[in-house]
């Protein structure tokens, strides 16, 4: 009986390290361009390939990790640009690179190409702008004078 308490020590101490996720939309909050999780000291990141422009960074922690002062210079929320396949957020004072950012955590990240937006269960994407204007052409072109 005395056993179970000290099992129960050893399988709260072999855990693992909860994780800090990531999640990177458009500026609209639309589609998700991107989204990486923590899994010991490194973030794997999944990121558009080709994408270039504003985006919206959104991080969440469990209550758990809250609970033991986990990641606690993350807001929930930051601005943040995508160029040449290199995000960087807008923190108070200046602009840093993901990495540099996630690097003040103890993190290293490691970035790999998602090859088409990301669904998440529920999310409506936005129509694609290049389908309309097929609908609006007609499969044949017409000559002129005729049918």
């Amino acid at each position: 009986m005395n056993r179970i308490p000290v099992l129960l020590t050893l399988l709260a101490l072999a855990a693992p390290a909860q994780a800090l996720r990531l999640i990177v939309w458009d500026p609209e909050l639309r589609d998700v361009l991107g989204s990486g999780e923590t899994s010991g000291g490194r973030m794997t990141v999944q990121l558009l390939q080709g994408y270039v422009g504003p985006v919206k960074l959104v991080f969440s922690r469990d209550e758990d990790e809250k609970a033991r002062g986990l990641y606690n210079g993350v807001q929930s929320g930051y601005n943040g640009l995508i160029k040449d396949g290199q995000l960087t957020l807008d923190t108070p004072g200046s602009d840093v690179t993901l990495t540099k950012f996630l690097s003040g955590l103890k993190l290293s990240v490691q970035v790999q190409p998602a090859t088409q937006i990301l669904e998440l269960p529920g999310l409506r994407s936005a129509p694609d702008k290049n389908k309309e204007k097929e609908k609006g052409k007609p499969n044949s072109p017409k000559t002129p004078g005729g049918q």
